[in-house]
């Protein structure tokens, strides 16, 4: 029989405890989403800019004021007053994605839609690596991969994965090219033997321009950063098919190549690698080939700018992310593979999660798939997003984007205090105050500007370097257009406002008359 103390214990459990997917949890998630819509509004209409101004210190004081005391209270405290507290300073110091002076990064505003996917995926907080922990939510992964390796033009002997982003997709393509390039002394895979005793030096072949998540999947596998051989590249960073065939033509005996990786979109120009000729060099070699599009995959989306993309389909595979062009959050990432042999090594391991007599009954998950046994599901709020927008929708959003950096590149051009890299070939527009003729002060110029337009809250700049024939290699701002609901008038503005604010920090650093 349950005494009074015990039924007032159960009665402070509930309390405490209320799962989302009850019927008492979803009516208390309810008032929390209208909590937080109402902050995020509010929030939206005090900052008034990209971000807040004041800059770090600002932010730091912000953090410490909503972190005053213990962040494990003794005590359980009311969750809507803990959260309405935490969200509003979380909101107040975010990144408006919306704003047409956020431009900084590679963050796409995501859909409505894509959200609410969210939402519904937290709350009933599904898993891919069992079917008894998700089994709708396996089949909608394997629907969401199969329909994109169709756009990548694969066949149906593909496969794939939804990743946690490019960094990981990389990973797991030079996982996959290791295992399929190299045999190891006994016959196996450096997956089951691993790469001691190999007698042979695994290489990967890439240019200087290809992506840091490379080098680190590289180390990680066990091949080593210093096996990546940089092949010659053109002066925009490309790779050079005949230099690459000559490469591999005199690489010594003992030296295997294990990939190489070309770019369908890089970070900063947005400039893709010349495929159809990198299929061929790699034929001819028998060498894997990965085409890391986690920001140029977007480009299949549009009809316009498909083509730019030729060649990629047959690639050995390929990384998209679609929290870039594809408006969904973070992260969405894509692995896809032409073969899903590929993948074999990853299901070597036989466990309770995989075992013969399940997977023959239908009951299996997709625990061999990927390097990650728990983990989220992406793809509804991919499906949501894709199929709500439709391919012609879908094309719009991208070619927007393409068409405002077009737009951007103009306004800048046509400002002769302004220096544009180049004529943008996605949706990423360098550009730089060229007004110093010493190099070493522009670029620190430059680089201050970026820091106050961020302090100031009024634009959000990302950096980096752009090689000149000359040699030199100086700073440049990068403006990255992934919101297309951007007017050409507020980027005008946007571009107003660097060159209002490099002149008004020209005039402050000038000395006065009789000062």
């Amino acid at each position: 029989m349950t005494t009074v103390d015990e039924q007032r214990t159960d009665e402070q459990r509930t309390a405490v405890f209320r799962p989302a997917g009850t019927p008492e949890g979803l009516e208390d998630l309810r008032t929390l989403v209208n909590t937080a819509i109402d902050t995020l509004r509010d929030a939206h209409l005090v900052r008034g800019g990209p971000v807040l101004p004041g800059g770090p210190p600002a932010v730091a004081e912000a953090a410490r004021r909503a972190l005053e005391g213990p962040l494990l209270p003794e005590r359980p405290q009311a969750p809507d007053d803990v959260f309405r507290e935490l969200i509003a300073a979380y909101a107040n110091w975010a990144v408006d994605l919306t704003h047409p002076a956020a431009v900084a990064r590679m963050q796409c505003p995501p859909t409505s839609v894509s959200i609410a996917a969210e939402l519904v995926t937290a709350t009933l907080n599904q898993s891919l690596h069992a079917w008894e922990s998700g089994p709708f939510a396996l089949e909608l992964e394997r629907y969401v991969v199969r329909e994109l390796a169709e756009l990548a033009g694969y066949g149906p002997e593909s496969g794939g994965t939804l990743t946690a982003g490019g960094s990981l997709s990389n990973l797991m393509a030079v996982l996959a090219a290791r295992d399929s390039m190299v045999t190891t002394p006994s016959g196996g895979t450096p997956f089951a033997d691993g790469l001691a005793g190999l007698g042979r030096r695994p290489v990967i072949l890439c240019s200087d321009a290809t992506h840091f998540s490379i080098g680190r999947a590289v180390g990680i596998t066990g091949i080593g950063e210093d096996a990546i051989l940089r092949a010659p590249a053109d002066p925009r960073g490309r790779l050079i098919p005949d230099e690459l065939d000559r490469v591999l033509a005199e690489l010594p005996a003992d030296a295997v190549p294990v990939a190489i990786i070309a770019c369908a979109g890089s970070t900063d120009e947005g400039w893709v690698d010349p495929l159809p000729e990198l299929v061929t060099v790699a034929r001819k070699h028998g060498v894997w080939l990965h085409v890391d599009a986690a920001y140029g995959g977007g480009m299949l989306l549009s009809p316009r700018l498909r083509g730019r993309l030729e060649g990629i389909a047959d690639a050995d595979s390929i990384t998209m992310d679609l929290h870039k062009f594809g408006w969904t959050p973070a992260s969405t990432g894509v692995f896809l593979v032409r073969s899903a042999r590929s993948l074999d090594a990853l299901s070597q391991q036989t466990t309770t999660l995989n075992a013969d007599d399940d997977k023959a009954a239908g009951y299996y998950g997709l625990y061999a798939d990927s390097v990650q046994a728990t983990r989220r599901v992406d793809a509804l709020k991919v499906a949501v997003t894709l199929r709500s927008h439709g391919r012609d929708g879908m094309a719009e959003l991208v070619d927007r984007c393409h068409e405002l950096a077009g737009h951007a590149a103009g306004r800048v051009a046509a400002e002769p205090r302004l220096e544009l890299a180049a004529a943008p070939a996605l949706s990423t527009v360098l550009l730089r105050w060229a007004q110093d003729p010493d190099l070493e002060r522009a670029d620190a110029f430059n680089g201050a500007l970026r820091r106050r337009l961020m302090s100031d809250g009024t634009a959000l700049l990302a950096r980096t370097r752009v090689p000149r024939e000359d040699g030199t290699n100086p700073v440049f701002l990068k403006l990255m257009l992934l919101n297309p609901a951007t007017t050409t008038e507020q980027l005008d503005l946007v571009v107003a406002g660097i060159v209002a604010t490099a002149e008004a920090m020209e005039a402050e650093s000038t000395p006065r008359a009789g000062a």
